[in-house]
């Protein structure tokens, strides 16, 4: 049985079983990044279009989410304590950083509270922590692809600009992409920017510029978000490069997609955050209420790579809210 089909049969399962049956009525909370950031928007369809599931059921869902990204691993972790005093059933929650959050989630399923890992975290780290699942991609092999098509594309020259550095899937995605232009016979280092960067435009900008300017060899420049690869694509169009750098990114946004379109941007590594916490909640909640248990591990909903070949079937899915 493919993999979608699995997913349609334990979601349809779930439906089937009425609310007068003995089902838990799953409390869950799921902690996400910053009101800021657009990926984090996307995540929120993807509990919105879950959530009516579980209400169903007589469950309910929290979105618990940081307010920025300036104290990072400190506040991840008052989420979790935050998630642990709401008594929920069920929590969805990225390893961001594990040093900080494992022992918080490792409270939280000693108090009786089912955990998914999603979006940061991986298979290795959900089994050692006693998870029952990760939903997301595998950050390494999102950027061994992006450092792959930097090296097809013949770049020599590659900066993996990091806004969030310590953070273990930021470094997971730079760490790839290093890698796998290293092995296409290219170079690759990582730019490492404060956190408090994160999301001001600006200040990326200028880093990036200033790194384009002080280097001019550097022709492929990637972004760990799709916010900061608007500010990557204002600094190759003024770094004054005879040949501008090749642009990409991790996650998309609709500028980032119109500058695919427009040619400006080479390309954006795909990890369909509506999929990770639609099928997070959903699969949570489902085993909570009727023990289900799906028999794939992980479960992994990217990387793909949007490129000019593909723009045009991305954008469509963009229209309906889910890309």
């Amino acid at each position: 049985m493919s993999f979608m089909k699995t997913i349609a049969k334990v979601l349809a399962t779930t439906a089937l079983v009425s609310a007068g049956s003995a089902a838990m009525a799953a409390k869950i909370a799921v902690i996400g990044g910053s009101n800021d950031d657009a990926f984090w928007n996307i995540i929120k369809k993807g509990i919105d279009d879950a959530t009516p599931a579980v209400v169903a059921n007589g469950g309910e869902v929290t979105y618990l989410r940081l307010v920025n990204y300036d104290n990072f691993a400190p506040d991840v972790v008052q989420l979790i304590r935050t998630a642990i005093s709401m008594e929920v059933d069920g929590l969805v929650i990225p390893n961001w950083v594990p040093e900080a959050e494992d022992p918080a989630i490792k409270e939280a399923i000693a108090a009786g509270i089912t955990v998914i890992l999603m979006n940061a975290g991986g298979a290795d780290k959900a089994t050692e922590l006693g998870a029952i699942n990760y939903v997301g991609s595998d950050e390494y092999v999102a950027g061994l692809a992006g450092g792959e098509y930097f090296g097809k594309a013949g770049k020599k020259n590659v900066i993996c600009v990091n806004t969030l550095p310590g953070a273990a899937n930021t470094e997971a995605r730079c760490k790839g992409v290093i890698e796998g232009v290293v092995a296409a016979g290219g170079k690759g280092t990582q730019l490492p920017l404060p956190t408090t960067s994160f999301g001001d435009a600006t200040a990326v900008a200028e880093a990036i510029k200033a790194e384009l300017i002080k280097d001019g060899t550097v022709d492929g420049v990637i972004t760990i978000s799709a916010g900061d690869a608007d500010s990557a694509a204002i600094a190759v169009s003024q770094a004054g490069q005879a040949a501008p750098a090749m642009l990409g990114s991790f996650d998309m946004n609709q500028a980032g997609l119109d500058r695919i379109k427009g040619g400006t941007q080479a390309f954006a590594i795909d990890q369909q955050p509506y999929l990770q916490s639609f099928l997070a909640v959903s699969l949570l909640a489902s085993s909570i209420d009727f023990g289900t248990d799906l028999p794939v591990f992980p479960v992994l909903t990217g990387p793909g790579i949007v490129d000019a070949s593909n723009i045009d079937a991305t954008l469509a899915g963009v229209k309906l809210g889910a890309r």
